[in-house]
């Protein structure tokens, strides 16, 4: 099978936004390919952080995925950090990169001009790093979504070149869209996408109680100003939430109610709740299962760090060799 690559960040607790867009995607690749799916902690020190939180948000993050179904015998699990040669292999790859490419990067411009503090040389090397993850094992295929397009092709560039200097080293990875990923989904203020940091997220593991809470709270059409008023679906983040949630013969009956105002936002977001809770409950309890097993959860990613040590080290071996380091001795 072709070898899969991908990772997310461990700066918050995982919410409905990271499951729908990016790991139940990930659950269903485990058959199809060879997969090693990452906690990036090191790519979560480009911006401002707690040092203190750190390792329980790495560890919340692991326990979140095996929670949504990632399995450990069918896919290697593991905390960036615990694999060194990522950091050596991206400072191979930024010596062949061109420093305009970055200061080009998207992500660079948007965080760095959010705030002059954030802009630092990790976050202008994340794309490399990001690169460097992939390429660390050859991977030929990489999940993305929307907002990784731009990094993805930034990494196949990265390859071309390499292969171009030095010989074929690296396969061009390919990225895998999700199905349904034109369905964009937001946070609960239906403006941004979802984050805890912007307060705009439902928690994977939120009590029940509080997701009806939360869902409660989101925002909707704004110009439905009264429940006799009709509704515009198809501009409303609580009705695409719905697709997600809600079985699909509901789902059109809403929309018709919304547009003929048969039913209000209130009842709408109500019936989001009610769909919301039943759907997270399981995963909640499995979290709370391996979470609780924190000795075996750490098991778990030693053997991935183990599993995913090797494939890197001969990965920089045959760089190394490429690039006319070996003379500096063999990797341990």
């Amino acid at each position: 099978m072709d070898r899969l690559f991908s990772g997310m960040q461990p700066t918050q607790d995982a919410h409905i936004g990271n499951w729908l867009g990016a790991i139940r995607n990930w659950v269903a690749l485990q058959d199809r390919y060879e997969c090693l799916f990452c906690v990036v902690d090191l790519h979560a020190v480009t911006v401002p952080f707690d040092p203190a939180a750190m390792p329980d948000r790495v560890l919340n993050l692991a326990a979140a995925f095996l929670a949504c179904g990632i399995d450990p015998a069918k896919s290697t699990v593991f905390v960036q950090s615990a694999v060194p040669e990522h950091a050596e292999l991206t400072w191979l790859l930024a010596c062949q990169t061109g420093l305009g490419a970055l200061e080009r990067m998207t992500q660079f411009k948007d965080k760095a001009g959010q705030n002059a503090e954030n802009g630092n040389a990790g976050l202008l090397f994340y794309p490399v790093l990001m690169a460097a993850d992939v390429l660390a094992y050859r991977a030929a295929a990489v999940p993305v979504g929307e907002d990784q397009v731009q990094h993805l092709e930034f990494a196949r560039e990265i390859v071309r070149k390499f292969n171009r200097l030095f010989g074929e080293t690296f396969p061009e990875p390919r990225a895998i869209v999700p199905e349904g990923s034109a369905r964009r989904i937001l946070g609960l203020d239906g403006n941004a996408k979802m984050s805890k940091s912007k307060g705009n997220a439902v928690s994977l593991v939120e009590e029940p109680a509080e997701i009806r809470r939360l869902v409660g709270g989101a925002f909707t059409d704004p110009e439905r100003k009264r429940r006799t008023d009709p509704g515009r679906p198809e501009i409303c983040n609580v009705y695409t939430l719905h697709h997600f949630f809600t079985d699909p013969a509901r789902v059109a009956a809403i929309g018709t109610e919304c547009r003929t105002a048969q039913i209000g936002c209130v009842e709408c977001k109500r019936e989001l709740g009610d769909g919301m809770a039943a759907a997270l409950a399981p995963l909640r309890e499995r979290y709370l299962a391996v979470r609780g097993d924190e000795e075996g959860l750490r098991r778990v990613l030693a053997e991935g760090a183990a599993k995913a040590r090797g494939l890197a080290r001969e990965t920089l071996s045959l760089v190394r060799e490429r690039m006319g380091l070996r003379e500096g001795g063999r990797i341990p």
